[in-house]
């Protein structure tokens, strides 16, 4: 494509100048009197003479018309003026072509002429067009899908150093301006040299001395563009930013709107969101007016060039109007790339700075990656083993010196208040984050030694907060994997979701809203549950799974992970301690430190803060359970 997109500016360059070579055609009616008659010479030159004697005539009469005829054509005339050494490069290479092509004096033929090369260069202008912006847009899809890809690489802690609204404006925005720079730079930096160096070569050859003109104007023109360059770059990286936060903002707005109407907070919303609005439109406006300036300054530089080509051509090398109409059109084509390229350099530099922001991105090797010669997790066969981890998160460490065993086939609870490191422990098993010290163990051999899809596959795992996506029922159970409709639906039935689905319009082929908000909280958690048990995984996590449920439900999912029990090594976290009845062992927590491990019991006994803990929340729970209901009297 690129090679494409060469030849095809390449074309319409040499197009252009053919068309420029054509109005010199065109407007050439041949010699004139004076000019073919004139004997006085200047420089290996032919210039008009304000008189022509009897014997000038006599002279080259006789060289012209060789046949003796007594009758000189225009054909004649032209041939004889083309042959001469000391004639005009322009004039001879005019009278050369007229007479190649046979073109006369007939107004037809030069239509024709003019239609032929007009028709040549649309062709070429649209292929050069097309080409050109058919490559930036395949550069640009292939930036969207590497960047895309390489997010998906990073672990957790790279979406914490980003927000959103960073990461969605620089794979849709800048990856937008990029592919608008890229086609500005091919037309740049391609064409507009090879324009400027053939165009200047064709110059210098038929007239040196004014083609000397041009170099008049190069530091009007030069300056200028580095000047305005400098100022889009500058103010163009403010914009991008500056487009983050808009970004952000909006999506922050809309991911809360709920929170926002509670609080009446719109107020406070729309002055956040004017405040970058109002910013943006600003710097866009300082963009628009460099970009803008850059033209009218180099137009007026050029105009004046031209201007003094004309005047320098007529009046001091005395040359004739199509001569002048070719020279100012060659130089025309010389001059307008320059303004375009400066005009267009605005998008360039935009483009500079898009590419430098993504490759800020794609220039991060991620954290975690698979070991050299990592295996195949198969299915777990002895136990977990935490030994002596360490972890922190932006400077505090959330784990200290954590170490405890977990069977296969056991369930293992954890608890704890608050902030004590519950979350951070099932997200560091799947190397959703990497441990700093210690080692975490599967089978003996540390995760590391796994490839890091091969041991995600072997986890299913259930978060507080479950994350549904605009698709059908079924797809979102089976999230990408090829299930059968009866494993689909056996897994809903276990996670007792099939009730609520068969209310469902299309039941599991009914579309769900974006983020799942066309179901309850407790029906978004057991269809997430459902696809924890469709992956049939050797290990399931279970991190406040129930707490969106009511206890109905709860006792539902409760009975479905019982079970599992035996069959599936299962962790779970919860804050309802109702739900971890069955666990085999509690793992009790504080400040990221393991205060006591054993049973419920031994628990009871040995560790006064979960005693605390337990006698106050089943408490609690006592009181919201539901009473019989009684019939007023």
């Amino acid at each position: 494509m690129f090679l494409a997109s060469l030849f095809a500016l390449l074309a319409l360059t040499a197009a252009s100048q053919m068309e420029m070579l054509a109005l010199g055609i065109m407007s050439n009616t041949g010699a004139d009197f004076f000019t073919l008659f004139s004997s006085e010479k200047s420089e290996g030159r032919t210039l008009s003479a304000d008189q022509i004697s009897l014997a000038d005539v006599e002279q080259k009469w006789a060289e012209i018309d060789k046949d003796q005829s007594g009758v000189i054509s225009k054909r004649m005339a032209t041939a004889y003026m083309t042959e001469q050494k000391d004639s005009n490069v322009l004039t001879a290479l005019l009278n050369r072509v007229r007479e190649k092509l046979g073109l006369g004096s007939s107004l037809g033929s030069l239509v024709t002429l003019l239609l032929s090369v007009a028709a040549f260069k649309a062709i070429w202008l649209f292929f050069s067009r097309y080409t050109t912006q058919l490559l930036a847009i395949r550069i640009s899809r292939d930036l969207r899908q590497q960047y895309f890809e390489h997010i998906q690489s990073q672990p957790m802690s790279f979406y914490h150093q980003h927000n959103i609204g960073s990461i969605s404006s620089r794979i849709v925005g800048d990856a937008a301006q990029i592919a608008v720079s890229i086609n500005s730079c091919i037309t740049n930096f391609l064409q507009t040299p090879f324009t400027i160096l053939t165009t200047l070569g064709m110059c210098f050859y038929m007239s040196w001395k004014l083609s000397l003109v041009i170099f008049v104007g190069v530091p009007g023109i030069v300056l200028p563009i580095i000047f305005f360059a400098r100022r889009v770059k500058k103010i163009s990286r403010q914009l991008q930013t500056n487009q983050e936060r808009f970004a952000s903002v909006l999506i922050d707005f809309l991911a809360g709107i709920q929170t926002v109407k509670i609080f009446s907070m719109e107020a406070f919303s729309l002055r956040k969101y004017q405040e970058q609005n109002d910013r943006m439109a600003m710097l866009e406006s300082k963009t628009a007016k460099y970009g803008l300036l850059t033209r009218p300054v180099l137009h007026a530089v050029t105009t004046l060039c031209l201007a003094g080509v004309v005047l320098f051509g007529l009046y001091t090398l005395h040359m004739t109007l199509p001569q002048l109409i070719v020279f100012c059109g060659l130089l025309q084509l010389v001059y307008e790339p320059v303004k375009k390229f400066a005009e267009e350099n605005a998008n360039v530099q935009r483009g500079v700075v898009a590419a430098e922001r993504m490759y800020e991105v794609l220039g991060q090797k991620p954290l975690i990656q698979d070991a050299p010669g990592a295996i195949e997790m198969k299915r777990l066969q002895e136990n977990i083993e935490f030994r002596n981890v360490w972890f922190r998160y932006q400077g505090d460490w959330v784990l200290k010196g954590l170490s405890f065993q977990l069977r296969k086939g056991e369930t293992l609870a954890i608890v704890g208040p608050t902030g004590a490191g519950k979350s951070t422990i099932v997200q560091l098993l799947p190397r959703l984050y990497e441990a700093e010290r210690g080692e975490i163990l599967i089978d003996g051999r540390p995760v590391a030694a796994y490839t890091q899809k091969s041991l995600r596959d072997n986890i299913a795992f259930v978060s507080q907060k479950p994350f549904l996506f605009y698709d059908t029922v079924a797809a979102n159970i089976a999230y990408g994997r090829d299930y059968s409709f009866e494993q689909i639906e056996e897994a809903a039935r276990r996670a007792h979701a099939d009730e609520f689905i068969q209310r469902l319009p299309k039941k599991y082929q009914s579309m769900l809203a974006e983020a799942g908000q066309n179901l309850s909280g407790g029906q978004q958690q057991r269809l997430a549950i459902a696809r924890a048990l469709v992956k049939s995984a050797g290990i399931l996590i279970l991190d406040e799974a129930t707490s969106s449920l009511d206890a109905l439900s709860e006792q539902k999912i409760k009975d479905a992970i019982l079970s599992l029990k035996g069959e599936v090594t299962q962790i779970l976290i919860a804050h309802r301690l109702s739900t971890i009845d069955h666990a085999d062992r509690i793992l009790y927590l504080e400040e990221g430190r393991k205060i006591a491990e054993g049973t419920k019991e031994e628990l009871m006994v040995s560790c006064p803060q979960f005693r605390l803990m337990w006698e106050t929340l089943y408490q609690r729970e006592t009181r919201r359970a539901p009473q019989p209901c009684e019939m007023p009297l």
